[in-house]
């Protein structure tokens, strides 16, 4: 079957968070929580060095619409359940479809940050793509100097499978970096 043609669920939950495809309108939120979280994210972000307006925001939210739509891409907004307010981001990228095969990214408005909403979301997410989607395999790769993005899949049972020596760009562009990677699998 197409990606295209797959039907797959919209939003989900867990105890305290609301996780669901982007919306248009969502620019304003997202764009406030960046803006708010700007200084953390400058160390691990590309996207957090441009200067971006709020019409910048809408129109990526509107673009990442659409390609939730398409199967390319599978991004994900995190919402507290009860209060509706923004929390982060997150989704399922660099698809592969033939096995099929995702990698989860994440950032969180840094006002939420060390509440655990980044793990609970997370655990949500890997559990979303081995049964709604079939997975046989979720990555998440990120920084090895990224401790805190690191803690993440340490503490929901991913398998560090390797570090890619010198694979990456810092975010500011000044220096190589390593990537770790880590991976849950379904076994056949």
């Amino acid at each position: 079957m197409k990606p295209i043609l797959l039907n797959i669920p919209e939003e989900f939950y867990t105890e305290r968070l609301l996780i669901r495809k982007p919306l248009p309108g969502d620019g304003k939120a997202v764009y406030q929580a960046m803006q708010a979280s700007l200084t953390e994210l400058k160390d691990w972000m590309p996207w957090a060095h441009r200067e971006q307006t709020a019409d910048d925001v809408e129109a990526n939210m509107r673009e990442a619409h659409a390609k939730f739509l398409t199967r390319e891409d599978l991004r994900l907004h995190i919402f507290h359940k009860e209060t509706g307010e923004f929390i982060g981001s997150s989704g399922l990228h660099r698809i592969n479809w033939d096995i099929p095969k995702f990698e989860i990214g994440y950032w969180i408005d840094t006002r939420y940050r060390g509440s655990g909403y980044i793990t609970e979301a997370t655990e949500a997410i890997t559990n979303f793509a081995f049964m709604e989607l079939k997975a046989k395999r979720v990555e998440i790769r990120c920084d090895s100097k990224n401790t805190r993005s690191r803690a993440i899949p340490e503490r929901l049972g991913f398998t560090l499978e390797g570090i890619l020596r010198k694979d990456g760009i810092s975010a500011d562009s000044k220096e190589l970096r390593d990537t770790c990677i880590y991976a849950k699998i379904i076994e056949d």
